[in-house]
């Protein structure tokens, strides 16, 4: 009988437990361990995410993730069941709209054409169109939208996250609280993980699933990741109104928001020069009343009477060269993996990556979905795969 693969997974967020959980599906192929150094996932992106999952992208992979994803998310009592125990997270389908200015619509328009090709139900709306189906909204300056019909919505990212954890626990993964701190190297490879608590875990295969901290992780190794640590600020608001059949809607400024129960939530993109790395995970309170607010208003009139209910912070690991995930090996490197970068849809990817990721590992290529147009060597040859729809 061969021995195991010893594999080290540095982070154990959503997209670090779903790695473990697809290795772990066939057992006695690998033993693996998760370090965590915040198992109460406080800090964590996943579980400070406005968790919600769409198949309007700019890039066909990243279509065909969610694509992925939502068939996943929709079947994860069956998916992810341990025992008796199913997971229900709460998934809602209300759609996604889009919204576009003149200065936007042809990019709008060339993303719908794509979208299509690749069998994503989404109308593309004129403004006459927009304000028949939702006359709460406010056109002025719009010139279409385009609506998905099927497959978008949002979900309870927390839960998604704990199903995964739990299940890759069942699987005999080894959650570890403990801080990584660098690599044992062996000539070019990774021979162990070092740890702040203890001793080093020694390892055939390490994968960096660090999140917004993922470009340190990978300076251990010598390598330069271009993933930044961006602060969002989510903002959750009451509104005496009813907004009849509303999706997730985003504004040609970069505002969005959603319903939430009786709530909405929303938020905003900081303007380039107030997006600076690392910033302390404080909500960005005052910018509600400057910026968001009145964006709100002018949207939806209805939106002029909100009352602010709350307000959290969390990091988008945004990959600052094309704004997509990095995924798979480093050519100075031969056994540690990267799944990092993902640039605010990360939980939505996490199965996809999480299954593509084990079979890259395993079995030595993609087999279910190919995950290859995501590969480091983008990076190093400098050829961008630029995804435009983020939010």
């Amino acid at each position: 009988m061969s021995t195991p693969l010893r594999i080290v997974i540095i982070g154990g967020g959503v997209i670090g437990s779903a790695i473990a959980t697809f290795l772990t599906q066939t057992p006695g192929a690998c033993e693996v361990t998760v370090l965590e150094r915040d198992p109460t996932y406080g800090n964590a992106s996943s579980a400070r995410s406005a968790s919600s999952i769409r198949q309007q992208f700019s890039t066909p992979v990243n279509i065909r993730m969610s694509q992925y994803g939502i068939d996943f998310f929709r079947h994860i009592g069956t998916q992810l069941r341990v025992g008796e125990t199913a997971p229900d997270i709460g998934l809602v389908e209300p759609g996604y709209l889009f919204l576009a200015s003149t200065a936007g619509a042809a990019s709008l328009q060339e993303n719908v054409r794509m979208q299509h090709a690749h069998g994503v139900a989404v109308d593309l709306l004129s403004s006459t169109q927009l304000r028949m189906a939702f006359p709460w909204l406010a056109t002025r300056g719009l010139r279409c939208g385009a609506l998905g019909r099927a497959g978008e919505g949002w979900y309870d990212g927390y839960s998604v996250l704990q199903a995964f954890r739990t299940k890759a626990r069942a699987q005999g993964v080894a959650f570890v609280h403990a801080e990584a701190s660098g690599f044992v190297r062996r000539g070019s490879r990774v021979a162990g993980v070092t740890v702040r608590e203890g001793a080093a875990l020694h390892c055939d295969m390490a994968v960096n699933a660090a999140g917004p901290w993922a470009a340190v992780v990978a300076r251990w190794a010598g390598i330069e990741l271009p993933v930044h640590a961006r602060r969002r600020t989510v903002f959750s608001f009451t509104c005496p109104e009813r907004l009849p059949r509303c999706p997730l809607v985003i504004d040609p400024g970069g505002l969005w928001f959603r319903p939430e129960g009786e709530q909405f939530l929303c938020g905003y993109a900081p303007a380039p020069a107030d997006d600076l790395d690392d910033l302390p995970l404080d909500p960005d309170i005052g910018a509600f009343e400057s910026l968001v607010w009145p964006a709100l208003a002018q949207r939806v009139p209805a939106f002029a009477a909100v009352r602010l209910t709350g307000a959290w912070a969390g990091y988008y690991e945004m990959n600052v060269f094309d704004h997509n995930a990095i995924l798979g090996l480093h050519a100075d490197c031969p056994n540690l993996y990267f799944a990092n970068g993902f640039s605010g849809h990360g939980l939505q990817h996490a199965p996809a990556v999480g299954r593509g990721l084990a079979e890259l590992m395993l079995l030595g290529g993609y087999r279910s979905l190919d995950l290859s147009p995501l590969a480091f060597s983008r990076i190093s040859e400098r050829r961008p795969l630029m995804e435009r729809n983020i939010i």
